[in-house]
């Protein structure tokens, strides 16, 4: 005859087994095969970390391709460089796209989530066609965008028809704002990146808040300026450091549009890099590659780092 555990044993047996059950789900949860990590690990190790460390090896060499071997020669690679003025005059160059497309990609960003905030079937529809250059191909939109920015181009034409008149403008063949022109095409391919990453700010605020200062008769404007961009230093701080850090690595979108011309007032860094690796000369190229990598140190670290500090003190 089988027999039963009384009433209260078995109570405190189940009370037992379900005390015992999430510590067990918790377990499971945080157990994961390291292993899978390692694929991602040995990617970055190859292509990132070995050859960072590289650049500050073959940067003092004479290593080029009219030459067996390589020996080291100090700090002449930079010497060469500097005196002739044309890594100065790159990265010159290169600061202004970046705070250009930093500003610009941000501020059309911004006012993009700040119109098509309200949750409408219109609005959901803009946000995809705004969002759909980030998808393209940076090259893709360098080269239509150099299509319709010719003199003979889509853009003279429209803007014929609109004064009728013959326009003509060459609006890559300024030395003096055409890195404007290319900075804005830059900033309109990925201000759709900035838009949502604004969006997604704007729609985590407390809505306590903003109903506080609702009833203390705050207006739009004041509650924008003094609530919620505050609110919003996460998102700015991601936006800015990435909008500083990929222009600074920019290459595709300006190669296409102007491949550094007219007179290279548009030849980025890595454009300068990329003719100067092209001609063999490696060694040049690493010194160029690593004064490009302390550059974006010295200059996006403070800034990031400034932000952040801000995001604590709001």
């Amino acid at each position: 005859m089988a027999t039963t555990a009384p009433a209260p044993a078995r109570t405190a047996h189940a009370a037992a087994g379900r005390a015992a059950a999430p510590a067990s789900r918790r377990r499971r949860a945080v157990s994961y095969p390291s292993w899978m990590l390692w694929p991602a690990f040995a990617a970055l190790l190859v292509f990132f970390l070995v050859p960072t460390l590289l650049n500050f090896v073959y940067a003092f060499t004479d290593w080029s391709a009219f030459k067996q071997g390589f020996g080291f020669v100090g700090t002449q690679n930079f010497q060469r460089l500097f005196a002739d003025g044309s890594l100065l005059s790159s990265l010159r160059v290169t600061l202004v796209w970046a705070l250009l497309v930093a500003l610009l990609q941000n501020g059309f960003g911004f006012v993009l989530a700040l119109l098509l905030e309200g949750d409408t079937r219109v609005n959901r529809g803009a946000r995809i066609v705004f969002f759909l250059p980030v998808l393209l191909s940076p090259l893709a939109v360098g080269y239509v965008f150099q299509a319709l920015l010719r003199p003979d181009g889509a853009l003279n034409g429209v803007l014929g028809a609109l004064t009728g008149t013959d326009v003509s403008i060459a609006w890559l063949g300024s030395t003096t704002w055409t890195i404007v022109v290319v900075s804005v095409v830059q900033a309109w391919k990925w201000m759709g990146l900035s838009m949502l990453i604004f969006m997604a700010g704007l729609k985590t605020m407390p809505t306590d808040v903003l109903e506080a200062a609702r009833i203390d008769g705050a207006s739009w404007w004041r509650t924008l300026w003094s609530v919620r961009f505050p609110l919003l230093a996460p998102a700015v701080t991601f936006n800015v450091a990435t909008a500083l850090l990929g222009s600074m690595n920019g290459f595709d979108t300006a190669t296409a549009l102007t491949n550094g011309g007219p007179a290279r007032s548009t030849e980025l860094l890595n454009i300068f890099i990329f003719r100067t690796f092209g001609q063999g000369l490696y060694a040049q190229a690493t010194t160029m590659s690593l004064v490009l990598f302390l550059t974006v140190v010295i200059v996006a670290l403070p800034v990031i780092l400034y932000l952040r500090r801000r995001e604590n003190v709001l």
